[in-house]
């Protein structure tokens, strides 16, 4: 039983971004996003594509800055850092020090969470209330317990779960979010090579 509930808590705290990690100092945000009611976005993956759709009424505020990231090519070059199987794929940071820095500050406030997790649903990673920037995660089966814990889906896999499925799964939860931030894609180069990646990710018009 205790070996469970180190199981259990080591899941939910992959979730946590930045988990561990001091509280950011706030700085200057940037403007407002507003995205499309309905948009999808194409991830072009070292496995292959996948693509999004994101109901900007399911959780607004998550698919505003989903939006604002994708635009932005934010996710261009980022890996799936964290692969956990029957559980969740995580990614979000772009592996650019001084870029994940800057947004690890962009707090945005929660959304009330109006859809369940289930499996091939999109929602973002937080680290407490009110803490969501730039990671996000997608669900491999039904993880319904998160809806309790206020992760908020705003979209969800349509087309390509089967890639989604595929990315490489080795590594587990073994990459440190810190040592992302701190040495960018360097380190999961040098010491987690088969990590698979976005090549790009763009709204479909």
């Amino acid at each position: 039983m205790a070996k469970l509930r180190i199981a259990i808590f080591s899941a939910f705290c992959g979730l946590l971004a930045g988990c561990g990690q001091r509280a950011p100092e706030q700085t200057a945000k940037p403007e407002p996003v507003h995205a499309p009611e309905l948009f999808h976005v194409e991830f072009d993956t070292s496995k292959g594509r996948f693509t999004i759709e994101v109901t900007r009424a399911w959780a607004p505020r998550g698919a505003d800055r989903f939006y604002e990231l994708v635009t932005k090519g934010h996710y261009d070059g980022a890996r799936f850092f964290r692969v956990v199987p029957g559980f969740v794929v995580q990614f979000g940071l772009k592996g650019d020090p001084a870029t994940d820095r800057y947004w690890s500050r962009m707090y945005i406030p929660d959304d009330p969470v109006k859809q369940n997790n289930r499996r091939g649903r999109v929602a973002f990673a937080k680290a407490g209330p009110a803490t969501r920037t730039t990671q996000v995660f997608i669900n491999l089966r039904d993880n319904y317990g998160l809806d309790q814990m206020g992760f908020a889906p705003f979209g969800e896999v349509v087309k390509g779960m089967e890639v989604v499925d595929q990315l490489y799964k080795g590594y587990g939860e073994a990459p440190e979010q810190s040592r992302i931030i701190d040495e960018g894609n360097e380190y999961l180069q040098r010491n987690f090579p088969l990590l698979d990646y976005i090549r790009t990710a763009r709204v479909l018009e």
